[in-house]
């Protein structure tokens, strides 16, 4: 007996080069004209509109048209999800490209992955987190802690109304390019945002690189940096601060 939903199909569209690419594009969570996804893709515009059209009919993109335009997107979080546990598979498969873009070590050291912060920042950001005991690791995934909730709401996140959304308020995702974890759910895209809102972090206008400021790069070496005397070993988990007093000060936290 055959159970279980039939995932053939959707395998096969995720499949193709073309539409491969038009799904990594919009992992940056930016709506994109059909265009501009041409061009992602490296097909013509007759082309991509035969994709778009079987993404589409497949509940993989959602559309929005606006005056002339239409914009496409990512359906949802789990279509984003789905994407990144297929990178990690390909990368550790051996499954990647012949040539690298110029933008490729960028990408490593921070990107978006849909809405929230990857790369080698943000798995040092989440580890941090985790060292501090602002976070815990429980059951396979996180959890936040009382010294988390209040870690956060110094940086401006209200940790009550996140979790008030209709997800999972945080988790590890597996990071393709550092194979460990990065912080998830809708405290990763909380807090993503925020260091955009401060203008420490800005997001590349034509892929998944997030820059930071200097001043972003100070924070984030006071974030991710363990407090004066603190030795790098297992105890630094219970710690309460991720960094010392006049750190803290110098970045305005």
């Amino acid at each position: 007996m055959k159970d279980g939903p039939h995932i053939a199909r959707i395998a096969a569209l995720i499949g193709d080069s073309a539409r491969a690419e038009v799904l990594t594009a919009l992992m940056a969570d930016r709506a994109l004209t059909a265009t501009e996804l041409a061009d992602v893709a490296g097909v013509t515009k007759q082309t991509i509109s035969a994709h778009l059209a079987k993404l589409l009919d497949a509940g993989l993109l959602s559309v929005e048209s606006q005056g002339r335009h239409r914009y496409f997107r990512l359906a949802d979080r789990d279509v984003a999800q789905l994407l990144e546990s297929l990178m990690n598979v390909a990368f550790r498969a051996g499954a990647v490209r012949l040539r690298a873009s110029p933008r490729e070590p960028a990408l490593r050291r921070a990107r978006v992955c849909y809405d929230h912060l990857a790369g080698e920042v943000g798995v040092q950001l989440h580890e941090a987190l985790l060292r501090q005991g602002y976070l815990h690791a429980a059951d396979g995934g996180l959890a936040l802690t009382t010294a988390g909730a209040e870690w956060f709401a110094q940086q401006g996140i209200d940790t009550a109304v996140v979790e008030r959304q209709r997800r999972m308020l945080c988790r590890p995702c597996l990071d393709w390019s550092e194979r460990r974890h990065h912080l998830g759910g809708a405290l990763g895209a909380a807090l993503l945002q925020r260091l955009v809102e401060r203008g420490w972090a800005r997001r590349d206008k034509d892929s998944r690189v997030v820059h930071f400021s200097a001043e972003g790069e100070l924070a984030l070496r006071a974030w991710t940096a363990p407090a004066a005397g603190e030795a790098a070993s297992n105890d630094t988990a219970h710690r309460p601060r991720l960094a010392n007093a006049k750190t803290k000060a110098q970045v305005g936290l």
